[in-house]
């Protein structure tokens, strides 16, 4: 119990409660904000990087794209949840939130099918994978950042996992109805569909120097490294992971179904 006297009266306080907040909330909010402002913008991007003559097949393509960083998922959870386990949470939580602004990146800079050709596609599904990797990772990595270093409100601070999610959704969804408002499908189609993509690059660095400043959880330093974490996982806990994959799938499910709405809603670019 010598560490968790220690080091966890550091992030008692207002002030402290709200860097831990923000430094583990940041990148999972960031997270699901790309998905959704890919989803939203799927019209759009079927046409810059996934040009078809079908514009019906086109759009499929670019959804199935989308589909594909749900693959990554599981390998993403298990490298970087095993990782965060030997190296400790804040290695995990830096390495997710870099790995995902490298997605990002991509997305933002990325050249058309028109200008590169093949090669667009190819390292727009490259992106995606690898937000699909860290996403993996991000959110059980930040949850238990929060909890061990204030078990004594656990409920309260893993909750804003949630509350992060919930107002990256309204970021993303303001950005889709304010810009397919105010702009032509032909502008949009050129580079207005990148602000919001833009916007989450901005947010990446200073997740990661955040979440750098912030401190080990006391309880991973009193604990030490896990040897086989994966191991203690399947034999030991396997109860507990089956039911948290079904509890996760009912409500990720339940937010993708309403999801499709809103790509409908927000995905109508106005004639110019």
């Amino acid at each position: 119990m010598t560490a968790n006297t220690t080091a966890a009266p550091a992030l008692h306080g207002a002030g402290a409660a709200t860097r831990l907040i923000v430094a583990s909330s940041i990148g999972n909010a960031l997270e699901f904000y790309e998905i959704l402002v890919y989803g939203y913008f799927a019209v759009v991007i079927s046409k810059v990087f996934f040009p078809a003559a079908d514009e019906a097949i086109s759009l499929l393509v670019t959804l199935g794209t989308f589909g594909i960083s749900f693959l990554a998922r599981p390998v993403g959870a298990i490298f970087l949840g095993a990782y965060g386990d030997r190296k400790g949470r804040k290695q995990a939580l830096t390495l997710s939130i870099l790995l995902m602004t490298i997605g990002t990146g991509l997305m933002t800079l990325m050249p058309s099918y028109g200008s590169v050709g093949l090669v667009a596609p190819i390292m727009v599904i490259a992106a995606r994978l690898l937000q699909g990797f860290s996403v993996g990772g991000e959110f059980a990595s930040s949850t238990a950042f929060l909890v061990e270093h204030r078990p004594d409100r656990a409920g309260f601070f893993a909750s804003w996992q949630w509350s992060s999610q919930g107002l990256a959704a309204l970021v993303a969804t303001g950005f889709g109805v304010l810009l397919t408002s105010s702009m032509s499908a032909e502008t949009l189609q050129s580079w207005g569909w990148r602000i919001p993509f833009a916007f989450g690059l901005l947010i990446g660095p200073v997740g990661y120097y955040i979440r750098n400043a912030l401190s080990e959880t006391p309880e991973f330093v009193e604990a030490g490294a896990a040897h086989a974490p994966l191991r203690e996982l399947f034999v030991g806990q396997w109860d507990r992971l089956l039911l948290t994959i079904g509890a996760v799938a009912a409500s990720t499910s339940s937010q993708f179904w309403s999801g499709r709405v809103g790509v409908v809603l927000v995905q109508s670019p106005q004639p110019a």
